[in-house]
């Protein structure tokens, strides 16, 4: 990371799954945030030198031997810190307190009796007070550390909240940063604003002043190619770099034939002519519906779309010669899991490689711009920079394309089936305003065919299926619950006007167990 505000906050993650949840309730606060293991968490210290520290939770117990800790220095640093589940229990562990299996685990949600006054909770809760909470426990202190008193307490958790007001220490069992804690959002402001002292005047404009500055300096007089795929990361990673540089950018969207309608089409006139960003439109549809040809097995797809599309980006960019810097949309979700996986705590998701191989394949040096950034961070950076509403607020959708939205064989044919059916179901949802309510929705066309009446004569066709889901981040995912008549309208719609598909059906399945996509 270079961009960093003066004011920052640090998290300390000691292997929580929800630690990026910590990081974004910070920001939306106003305050700059990181995170980093408890392995590397000096490092970020001497680099940052916060304002506020943020114990994260962990799978791990404090009795373990080999369980991970904060640094002890952390504690003589003078500055606050706030300590959630495990880092409650370690915190109170390193400063002499007792941690001990609870008779009474605590798993979901919880009530919590507010005993006592704190300023972590100015303006929002007051003793007498009984308060919802989302607790994930099986260990407790069972004795505070000198200095320490209680605040709250819940059923399973005799210390929910202990706090050492004078040397600004505070301690929950419960998990703040959770949707399901309903004033935990407000809890971690109360700590960055009232307790650091933190102004909250993080800002995109701020960022985005920041990083061209940054950009203009790694580059010099170097020139940089970005590859496009349509998507919003991309996007707002050229708009930002060609703000900074101009011309010395050039940017090479690979079309494989596979985007939504009119998608193609509209990338090439937002850079052309829009933004007037020299671009690269390789059209290389008949390529990639070649190779795909009598291809069913999903990651067979995957694996000959990402090889052929680094081909062609590879092809293209030799033919601009001279370019010393590759652009990617790497966002901070990918760094995170990349620290993960190379030290921390974390369970990996995946190792993160956006552009998979280019860069060591190229002998570039990349360009990250977006790198410090959360997906609606990167929204509200394309926002900042001008880019289009409709863009930037578009929907995710998958490197592959319609190749993973139609199980079996990828034709042209079918591609077109989709796309109109796709268009129509998307803009009946725009016309009941529902868009920007769903995460991401989409057609699905599948390798089924059933028997149909249509205009007195028997049809044979295809069946379209409908996905709408509701999420923050795309881990987790909730069906939208459209309305009967919203469906019927829409398979109605699809049905008349869409030649090849004779029924629709709609996807109730959430994430887990299902995926989002289909393939």
């Amino acid at each position: 990371m270079t961009v960093q505000p003066s004011d920052s906050v640090l998290i300390v993650d000691f292997g929580s799954q929800v630690t990026q949840l910590i990081a974004r309730r910070v920001r939306e606060a106003g305050v700059y945030s990181e995170i980093a293991p408890f392995n590397r968490a000096d490092e970020a210290f001497e680099r940052l030198r916060p304002k506020g520290i943020i114990l994260s939770g962990g799978p791990s117990s404090v009795m373990w031997d080999d369980s991970p800790r904060a640094p002890q220095h952390f504690f003589g640093a003078g500055i606050p810190i706030l300590a959630i589940c495990y880092g409650q229990q370690t915190m109170a562990h390193q400063l002499g307190g007792r941690v001990a299996p609870s008779d009474n685990r605590e798993f979901g949600r919880a009530f919590i009796e507010i005993v006592s006054d704190s300023v972590l909770f100015d303006g929002l809760w007051k003793p007498g007070e009984s308060h919802q909470v989302w607790m994930s426990h099986g260990d407790r202190v069972e004795a505070l550390p000198d200095g320490f008193s209680v605040a709250a307490r819940s059923e399973g958790a005799p210390y929910a909240v202990a706090t050492d007001e004078a040397r600004r220490f505070f301690s929950l069992m419960f998990h703040p940063e959770v949707v399901h804690t309903p004033d935990g959002g407000k809890l971690l402001a109360n700590f960055v604003r009232h307790v650091c002292g933190l102004a909250g005047d993080w800002t995109m404009a701020e960022f985005r002043e920041a990083k061209i500055a940054e950009i203009k300096e790694q580059v010099g007089s170097g020139r940089v190619i970005c590859g496009l795929s349509g998507g919003v990361d991309s996007a707002v990673a050229a708009v930002l770099i060609h703000e900074a540089i101009g011309d010395q950018l050039t940017c090479v969207f690979v079309d494989h034939g596979l985007m939504r309608a009119n998608e193609a089409e509209q990338v090439v006139s937002l850079f052309r002519n829009h933004y007037n960003i020299p671009l690269v439109h390789a059209d290389a549809e008949a390529l990639f519906l070649g190779g795909l040809a009598g291809v069913t097995d999903p990651e067979a797809k995957r694996k000959f779309i990402g090889k052929t599309f680094i081909d062609i980006f590879e092809e293209e960019a030799g033919k601009i010669g001279g370019a010393e810097f590759l652009a990617q949309g790497t966002l901070y979700p990918d760094v995170i899991e990349s620290v993960s996986f190379t030290g921390g705590p974390s369970v990996t998701i995946k190792s993160h490689h956006n552009v998979g191989g280019l860069p060591e394949r190229m002998n570039m040096k990349l360009i990250e711009p977006l790198r410090e950034l959360f997906k609606d961070e990167v929204r509200a950076l394309g926002r900042e920079l001008g880019l289009p509403k409709a863009f930037v607020g578009r929907h995710p959708f998958p490197g592959p394309g319609l190749a993973i939205r139609i199980p079996g064989e990828v034709t042209k044919e079918r591609c077109d089936i989709l796309r109109k059916a796709d268009s129509i179901y998307l803009e009946e949802i725009r016309n009941a305003g529902l868009y920007d309510a769903i995460w991401q929705a989409f057609a699905v066309l599948l390798p089924v065919k059933t028997v149909g009446v249509m205009g007195d004569g028997r049809t044979y066709d295809n069946v379209c299926a409908l996905r709408a889901v509701t999420s923050t981040d795309g881990m987790t995912a909730d069906i939208y619950p459209f309305d009967a008549a919203f469906l019927s309208r829409t398979a109605t719609r699809i049905i008349n006007e869409v030649r090849g598909i004779n029924r629709v059906v709609y996807d109730y399945t959430s994430k887990p167990p299902g995926t989002i996509e289909w393939e």
